[in-house]
């Protein structure tokens, strides 16, 4: 059974692959539900000078240019309770007031889809995706995601960008990702992710037998030639990867990693890199590797393994509202945990 737990201890820092990052959140005041929105925002020195569209885009970076600049000829964004022109020039420790009623921010509809919830409250909703299940509608993926799921199960998602969403993981890589359900919500969460103040930890099988744990602290950019795939590059973004070994089979290696960056296959690209392809890639580890003299179990349980074993296990945070830290823990997939099992039987260590 899932567990999810409140925790003091400090967890080490972490980051998710960001949607978006946004900066000064801890000047934010509201009383924001997902329908309504009522935010205030303290400048400093630093915005002296700057055009005002140009401050409000940077503050409320969820909303475009074009957006905000509308609503300050609506009088829907205030400077120091007073309707200003797009091009004033702000002169320092302006108070920002917007009030506004949002708009449908996507276009995505509702479906029925059940989810796993690991907890939910009126800020938040934490869940276990399973394997095959696109996160966002895109490109050959309009239907059957994880945002249509989740208008369905609350509607006034369709009022925050992305409904929601603030990290993302692979259609099929299993295991914990947190959604907010109001934007007060989703700017402290995407805060934290920027912050690297997120703790998030997963589980993997690689091929080979690997001695011990460490960091792998290579950049990560998209591949020149291969455009699916990302690839270890100078120049690339940088990207840390912590792990330890948590169980060797003989052919085998049961892995534990936590993010310090978090590039797209970050995990994928880190240990294929290092030559410990995760079991059943297909992007980067496109042949199945059996090893000699296996049983028919194994054998068939390896081929027979057609996603990344790959599955976030632990997820830690603070809560957007009330402060408190927080620690959820999703179990295994039970392909992931089949895997295990028969490694466990059929090619267990001397």
């Amino acid at each position: 059974m899932t567990q999810a737990q409140s925790t003091n201890t400090n967890s080490a820092e972490t980051d998710f692959n960001l949607l978006e990052e946004i900066d000064e959140a801890d000047n934010h005041t509201s009383d924001a539900t997902a329908t309504r929105l009522s935010l205030q925002f303290q400048l400093d020195e630093s915005y002296i000078g700057q055009r005002i569209d140009q401050v409000a885009a940077n503050v409320w970076s969820d909303f475009s240019r074009e957006k905000l600049k509308q609503w300050l000829k609506d009088g829907h964004l205030l400077v120091n309770g007073n309707i200003v022109k797009p091009k004033y020039k702000c002169e320092g420790y302006e108070q920002l007031t917007l009030d506004v009623e949002l708009e449908a921010q996507t276009t995505s509809q509702p479906e029925n889809i059940p989810l796993n919830i690991v907890y939910e409250d009126d800020d938040i909703i934490v869940i276990n995706k399973p394997v095959g299940m696109v996160v966002h509608p895109g490109a050959g993926n309009s239907t059957g995601t994880l945002v249509n799921a989740l208008l369905y199960h609350y509607p006034k998602s369709a009022e925050l960008s992305r409904a929601g969403l603030v990290h993302r993981i692979d259609k099929d890589t299993s295991g914990l990702l947190v959604v907010a359900k109001t934007l007060e919500a989703q700017f402290a969460l995407s805060k934290q992710l920027a912050d690297k103040s997120v703790y998030r930890v997963y589980d993997l099988i690689v091929y080979g037998s690997m001695i011990a744990g460490g960091t792998i602290d290579e950049p990560i950019k998209r591949h020149p030639v291969d455009r699916v795939k990302m690839t270890v590059l100078p120049g690339g973004k940088d990207a840390v990867t912590h792990y330890n070994v948590k169980e060797r089979f003989q052919h085998f290696t049961r892995v534990q990693a936590r993010l310090e960056t978090g590039r797209t296959h970050q995990i994928r690209v880190h240990f294929a890199y290092i030559g410990y392809g995760l079991v059943g890639d297909p992007v980067y580890m496109p042949r199945v590797r059996v090893p000699a003299g296996a049983s028919e179990l194994l054998n068939d349980t390896l081929r027979g393994f057609r996603r990344q074993a790959l599955h976030a296990v632990q997820l830690g945070l603070v809560h957007p509202r009330t402060g408190k830290d927080m620690m959820f823990e999703a179990p295994w997939s039970e392909d992931f945990a089949a895997l295990v099992d028969v490694l466990r039987s059929e090619n267990k260590a001397y």
